[in-house]
């Protein structure tokens, strides 16, 4: 199994938990981008979205960033473009919103030192942040031109 897919397999799992829902149910990955990214990056991920014809640089279109890459999909450039919270010399403004802090699971499924847990480590958002961050690039592989 590739790397991705174990990774998206661990994150859909998580999620899963966290939200009650059976992960084998939900396509997260889809749901994340449909809920965070399409309102810029359209329902087809081509740049489309309601909300790009207001912003100043049209938004990627997230279906051919493998065959930019030389039909390699760019999973550790786009995780750091994604959760954004570390700034990349070189790589100019920052358009979009930093996901790694909007993707930070509300207060009260935060566990406390104490809680009983099994997953997550107590007080960290980390695991569900990392989790999201790869149901969405999981998804937008799966959306890849080929």
């Amino acid at each position: 199994m590739k790397t991705a897919s174990r990774l998206a397999v661990i994150a859909a799992t998580i999620i899963g938990f966290s939200t009650g829902a059976p992960a084998q149910n939900i396509d997260i990955g889809k749901a994340e981008y449909l809920s965070s990214c399409a309102a810029c990056h359209g329902l087809d991920g081509k740049g489309n979205g309601p909300v790009s014809k207001v912003l100043k640089k049209s938004p990627a279109n997230l279906t051919i960033l493998a065959k930019k890459n030389n039909g390699v999909f760019p999973l550790n450039a786009l995780y750091e473009i994604v959760d954004g919270r570390q700034s990349i010399d070189g790589h100019g403004t920052r358009e979009m919103p930093i996901w790694g802090y909007r993707f930070t699971p509300p207060e009260r499924l935060n566990l406390k030192l104490g809680d009983d847990y099994i997953f997550l480590p107590p007080g960290s958002a980390e695991p569900v942040i990392h989790s999201r961050i790869l149901a969405v690039l999981d998804y937008l592989n799966r959306i890849q031109e080929r």
